[in-house]
């Protein structure tokens, strides 16, 4: 289902403005003016969580560095991946140490991890992404997570300087089917989100049966909104899953 997923800000053709918009605009509009801020943008796959993130970044003009990762491999080890980060991060910015690399980040409004990091694979030839990548190791993705903290634990006083925007999903197979930790698992996803928003700026992005016909609307004109109903019963309020069913079903 990705024919309407938008990877980069160029392949984005049409916005539609909603409540969860307004809203990490607001959180967006504080980055330059602030430093250790992490923003983490979550929500079900198919709300278009990139096109948000890329639509706010460029309407406040914002000066964002972007994570690439593009692994060669799914047969890697938690601290290969962590290794290849670095590297990619190294490259972009031209340094030659790892230990230069927070004194440059400092310099943008926002380091983000996004599909560049999360969903290379769909951006880049011959690349394996980070999705991909957790999804054949399972729970022992984890401990690529724990390097993270750690790192960050180690350096607090200098990621101080630095704001971060997080495209925050933790996904693994339960019951045969994909699940997201922060939204598909009820009540529980409600107090992971809840425990997350205690250290951190969290901001859930979702639509209400309205936006998420507009939405639809806004790539599918033809669509009529008994049939947009129709699939929001399917599959909630996913413009994405959506607007690729009623393709396929034209």
């Amino acid at each position: 289902m990705g024919e309407y997923k938008i990877n980069r800000l160029e392949e984005m053709e049409t916005f539609v403005v909603t409540n969860s918009y307004d809203n990490l605009l607001e959180t967006f509009q504080k980055l330059p003016h602030s430093k250790g801020d992490i923003v983490h943008v979550m929500g079900a796959p198919g709300t278009g969580k990139s096109i948000n993130i890329y639509h706010a970044a460029d309407q406040l003009d914002l000066n964002i560095y972007e994570v690439k990762l593009k692994l060669p491999s799914l047969d890697l080890s938690p601290g290969t991946v962590f290794d290849l980060m670095l590297e990619s991060i190294r490259e972009d910015l031209g340094i030659n140490s790892s230990n230069q690399i927070l004194e440059h980040l400092e310099k943008f409004d926002a380091v983000l991890f996004a599909d560049r990091f999360h969903d290379s694979h769909l951006i880049y030839e011959d690349t394996v992404g980070f999705s991909q990548w957790m999804d054949f190791m399972g729970f022992k993705s984890f401990n690529f997570y724990w390097m993270c903290v750690k790192e960050y634990l180690k350096h607090r006083n200098d990621f101080k300087n630095i704001n971060m925007i997080l495209q925050t999903a933790w996904r693994f197979r339960l019951g045969g089917e994909k699940r997201d930790l922060f939204t598909d698992l009820g009540l529980f996803s409600s107090l992971a989100v809840a425990l997350l928003r205690l250290p951190f700026e969290v901001v859930k992005i979702s639509y209400s049966e309205t936006e998420t016909i507009n939405i639809v609307k806004s790539h599918l004109s033809d669509a009529g909104t008994d049939d947009i109903k129709y699939y929001i019963k399917k599959y909630g309020n996913k413009p994405r899953f959506i607007c690729n069913a009623i393709k396929t079903d034209l």
